[in-house]
């Protein structure tokens, strides 16, 4: 893949990861839980896309996540990451089927393999966005990820700070997995 993709261009294909640990509330058990999982992720180019002087490149993603030998998956993304070679500007936007979508982002170099994204609750660029249960129930106030690119491998390591009724103050869920080139 050219260079049009700046640090994305490494992350193209299919990856599998069996590494994976979700800390998050579990509400079923009443307490905060560190959970393995494995995931699979398909990064397809797509690109130019203009957008008046813009010229974006970009990966449409889609992302399943499953505990132990569960036949659906407990988590599940789709969306977009976006390079911008004019600003040095990389993003992810996504959304997760419990009503809640993030448009994430940060710089970075063209040829980095490391860069971190991040976006708030209302943020003027950067934001998240979520519905009324989520809002009253457990509203994300930020979220920021870090991505690092290896050889035929990439991690994450991401924090998602929410605002929950059962703590009083704000509680970190975090998830992070190295994944591995499939195809």
């Amino acid at each position: 893949m050219s260079n049009e993709w700046g640090p994305l261009a490494a992350l193209a294909g299919e990856w599998h990861g069996e590494g994976g640990l979700d800390t998050a509330f579990s509400h079923s058990r009443g307490e905060v839980l560190g959970t393995p999982y494995l995931e699979k992720v398909t990064m397809k180019p797509f690109g130019p896309v203009d957008n008046g002087r813009q010229s974006l490149y970009g990966l449409d993603y889609k992302t399943a996540m499953w505990r132990d030998d569960e036949e659906n998956p407990f988590h599940t993304e789709v969306g977009y990451w976006l390079w911008d070679a004019a600003t040095g500007e990389v993003l992810r936007g996504f959304v997760v089927p419990r009503g809640i979508t993030v448009l994430a982002g940060g710089t970075a170099a063209a040829d980095a393999t490391s860069f971190s994204m991040s976006a708030t609750l209302g943020g003027a660029q950067y934001s998240i966005a979520e519905n009324q249960y989520l809002t009253t129930n457990a509203s994300s106030i930020s979220y920021d990820v870090t991505i690092t690119i290896g050889d035929g491998t990439w991690s994450y390591s991401e924090t998602t700070m929410l605002k929950m009724k059962e703590f009083p103050e704000p509680f970190a869920h975090t998830d992070a997995n190295t994944l591995h080139r499939v195809a």
